[in-house]
This record gives structure tokens, sequence and C-alpha cells, in this order.
């Protein structure tokens, strides 16, 4: 059970207070804010005895100031949804459009940018947050709850629930930047990363889902064995180019849930990061867009930097049917489950 203890971090532009959750097990930590749940930390041990692995803001309003995701808990939709509109149950829902033609990341406000209560229930940090009817032109009010949990192993699970009081759409997930050799280190090295996905999604020049499902055998996006992440990005296809490099969903399974499973495997810097995850898709997106931004302690952020591994739901699945659904239907449940471990190699 991790030791978690909490501090003021400040207030928003509003007036809002939000406050900084620290939880330690063993040699791990990390820290997570009540401003968008973000994680913004974590440290694990390595050759120079800790290392910080996310990338994140030194200051609250930095955070407010930044369009990057740094750490946060995603939603009501996690990535793309084309369009910017959706229809459900006959009814016709606009959006905003906040990347090109897309409804990116729950819109202009998502759950990226809310203060969530916070509460520690045996060695946890649990934290709510309330989705009144119509915010960001989505439908029902929401109630969610994501779990951070903490073990001595280096195994942190997030834990994320739901519930709509009628039908809407849902899908969450947590936007951190991984650098293996530490989130200052400015470029990704030699590190490698292994996803355990057949196919990805193909999306157009508006990085929009397509509906057409991709086998990776003889693409860059073949990295069911491990695979220099610099030498993947260094290929020529045209799925890298109108990405600017790899923001892709990659294929798990067919289904909303399925059993937990590994999902991708990274390795750097003397230590092994596993993403396992109940979700069906993991977006693997190599920070394509990061020139130069400020992080913690004057650290510089680059392009291609660092990484996310951002388990979800298929983007854009309310428009393709031959996606698993993201309609989470009234008075039904929403649960999913990823565990980010990291272990010397």
């Amino acid at each position: 059970m991790a030791n978690v203890s909490c501090q003021s971090f400040g207030k928003t532009k509003e007036g809002q207070e939000v406050d900084l959750w620290t939880l330690c097990a063993g040699d791990y930590s990390i820290q997570v804010l009540t401003y968008g749940g973000i994680l913004r930390s974590f440290c694990v041990p390595a050759a120079e005895g800790s290392r910080d692995i996310v990338l994140g803001c030194e200051t609250l309003g930095e955070y407010e100031a930044q369009d990057r995701y740094f750490g946060a808990l995603i939603g009501r939709v996690a990535n793309r949804i084309g369009g910017a509109c959706f229809d459900l149950n006959g009814k016709h829902y606009p959006l905003a459009a906040n990347n090109g033609p897309n409804c990116l990341h729950g819109g202009l406000r998502g759950f990226d940018r809310a203060v969530w209560e916070a509460r520690e229930e045996d060695g946890s940090l649990v934290l709510t947050l309330h989705s009144p009817d119509g915010e960001e032109g989505f439908p029902g009010t929401l109630e969610v709850q994501v779990t951070y949990s903490l073990t001595e192993d280096g195994t942190l699970t997030l834990d994320y629930q739901a519930r709509s009081d009628q039908d809407t759409l849902c899908n969450l997930t947590n936007h951190s930047y991984f650098n293996l050799l530490g989130h200052a280190h400015g470029s990704l090295g030699d590190q490698k990363i292994q996803i355990l996905a057949d196919a990805i999604t193909e999306m157009d020049e508006n990085s929009t889902p397509t509906g057409t499902i991709l086998p990776v055998e003889g693409t860059p996006f073949d990295l069911r064995e491990p695979v220099e992440i610099g030498k993947g990005l260094a290929m020529d296809h045209i799925q890298l180019k109108m990405g600017n490099g790899y923001d892709h969903n990659f294929v798990l399974h067919h289904q909303p849930k399925g059993p937990m499973k590994l999902a991708a495997r990274a390795t750097g810097g003397g230590l092994c990061l596993e993403c396992w995850t109940t979700q069906p898709g993991i977006q693997f997106y190599t920070a394509n867009f990061l020139e130069g931004d400020a992080g913690k302690g004057g650290a510089c952020y680059g392009f291609r930097s660092a990484y996310c591994l951002e388990t979800q739901i298929w983007p854009d699945a309310i428009h393709h049917s031959n996606f698993p659904s993201v309609v989470l239907r009234g008075g039904e449940n929403y649960h999913h489950t990823t565990t980010y471990r990291v272990t010397a190699l």
C-alpha cells in the first residue's frame, strides 16, 4: 500500500484551489494534480538513484497555458471525432472543432482542464468528476471516477469508471508523455518500442480514421518485435507522413472491453516499461508537435522527445460500425483498467 500525502499547488485563473497528491511505494513515487487529473511525475529507481520518466510543467499557470495534454486525464471522448459532430438515437450533436475538422480529446474544455475532487482510499488516490448534461455538446450527466494506485514493484494502475443518466459517448484515457531516459533528456536516443498489434486504423490527411483497418505486416507499424523508435520514424510510409510521425491507433482487439493483456513494451536507459490494458486500442504518439515547450525544472521539451501510450476505444468509433462501440447506454457502467509497470532491465 502506498503512502499518500497532499499539498497545495496554487489556484487556477478562475480561483479554484488545486492540490498536488503524492503516492510513494518502495522506491517508486508519483505526483498527481487535481487539475486535469494530471500525472505530473513518475519517479522510478535507476542507475543514478531516481529518475522522473514523464513530462510535465513546473507551475499551474504553465499547465493552463499549454495545449499538449501533459499527463492529463482525457474525456469525455479521447482522440478524434470526425466532423466534430455525431448522431445518437436520431438526434444530431454538434461539437467543438478544435483539431482541424475534428473534435479532439473532449473539446475546448475537456476533462484535462477540469478540477477533480480527490480523496485517499486504502492507499490509492480516487479522483471524481461531475460532467453535466450538454457539457462540450455531449448528452447526459456523466459521473466519472479514476483511481490511481502504485505498488512497490513499480506498477502504476489507472482504473476508470463512469455512469451516465442517458445514452452518451465515453472513452477515457491518460495522456502521459514517457521518456525512459528521463523527462529532461531531450531525445528518444536508442529507446525501443514493441506493440502487440497486427493492424492499425488508417487515417486521412486530417488524422481522421477512414474506417479501413491496415495490416502492419511490411510497414513501419509492424512493432510486434522490438524496434528502435528512431529507425521506425525514419521509414517511408504515407501514414507516417500524414501523422508527422507515429500518431496512430493500434488494434489490440475488436470488443469494447477485453481481458487484461500486454499491449506495449518500451525499453531504454536500463529500464523496461510495460503497458497492460483491457482497452481495444492504444494510440502510439511520438510527440511530433512539441517544439521546445517549457518543462519541469527548466527542461525544454523538443520535437519527438517522448512518446504516449494512450489506451482507448478506437478513434472516431461513433462513425464506423466496424469499430468497437463508444456508446455508453444510460444506467450502464463504463469500466476499464490500464497499468504501466516500470522495472530494471
